[in-house]
């Protein structure tokens, strides 16, 4: 696989976002033996930044990290996150906690279950509006001073929270939703902007993240460039089972479902042309958006992990390029 740069650190330019191996998406095809083997797989493929956070199924995704990364723990980047704190895990249902004293407690935690001594990439999960970001920030950094955490990075964010924290410490990633429907970070139409409830994002959306990441050498790492599964053409109706968020999700009811598909028929035009999948394309399409993007892509089967990593050796013409950026905007907001 092609590879990128993480601070000075080459990975896979397809990262892996391991949240669906524990929750969100249909806990009922839960199956912690086999994602281990497909952590396994993914390292073997050179999918090297791997993803993951405290909340995911409330500290079960890091601890089926820590199992699966026993002897392997040196060949990834391994990136988690704080700042949220699980209340309802039936409903998904989080709070966000920016205080320095649930920072440092909980990358204990996290240690302790991602079975390692140092964090590759300690994120900021969500700015918590009650906290400071100069407190919050300021205690993260203290952590990397004592060796448990090499390098921080921040997730949904505004260009102006960037700068700010990257004034305290050095920001060395931004994580955020970016796909073919969703654009915010770009600056650019096609989604709408803001994330969970009580999100710090207005209506003006977060600025040009993506440009500057870029600006200042941190890099960008988007989750859900499948659009959680609707870009690959396989949602066709809003059939989910309960534990599957999605159900609840403005974009995935029915009628914005059915106007969204005109997305994935551009989408299937543009992946025909090349002989690949529209989840190729869709991978592709962020990675086009520059040097500085790694994807990381989620999923908990053997077929699409190879597939998504075969997105790296994709090259999409500027032509495909017009056209996909042209694609409709999206129907419903993103939560």
């Amino acid at each position: 696989m092609r590879t990128r740069t993480f601070a000075g650190t080459q990975v896979g330019a397809v990262g892996l976002g391991c949240m669906g191996m524990s929750w969100a998406y249909g806990e009922s095809e839960r199956d912690d033996a086999a994602s281990i083997a497909l952590i396994h797989e993914a390292i073997d493929l050179g999918v090297t930044f791997l993803d993951t956070a405290q909340v995911y199924g409330d500290g079960d995704n890091e601890a089926l990290l820590g199992r699966a990364l026993a002897g392997r723990r040196d060949q990834v980047v391994l990136a988690t996150k704080t700042g949220l704190r699980v209340t309802d895990r039936a409903t998904i249902s989080m709070q966000r906690d920016g205080s320095p004293e649930h920072v440092k407690r909980s990358l204990e935690d996290s240690l302790r279950r991602l079975d390692t001594d140092v964090i590759d990439l300690y994120y900021l999960h969500r700015i918590d509006p009650e906290v400071p970001l100069a407190d919050t920030w300021g205690a993260m950094a203290e952590l990397v001073a004592e060796g448990k955490v090499r390098h921080l990075g921040l997730s949904e964010v505004t260009v102006a929270e960037a700068q700010e924290a990257h004034g305290i410490h050095p920001v060395a990633a931004i994580q955020s939703e970016l796909s073919l429907w969703t654009r915010d970070p770009m600056d650019a139409p096609g989604g709408s902007a803001g994330g969970f409830s009580g999100d710090t994002l207005s209506g003006d959306g977060p600025g040009d993240v993506v440009g500057w990441c870029r600006d200042h050498n941190a890099a960008f790492a988007p989750f859900s460039p499948l659009g959680r599964g609707f870009l690959t053409g396989a949602v066709t109706a809003a059939d989910f089972e309960d534990s599957d968020y999605r159900g609840r999700n403005p974009r995935f009811q029915e009628e914005a479902l059915q106007a969204n598909l005109r997305i994935v028929d551009i989408v299937k035009g543009v992946a025909t042309r090349h002989g690949a999948t529209p989840a190729q394309v869709a991978i592709a399409w962020t990675l086009a958006q520059g040097d500085h993007i790694i994807p990381i892509p989620g999923t908990k089967k053997s077929k699409y992990l190879n597939e998504n990593a075969g997105a790296a050796d994709l090259d999409l013409t500027p032509a495909d390029l017009a056209e996909l950026n042209d694609v409709p905007a999206a129907v419903g907001s993103r939560y």
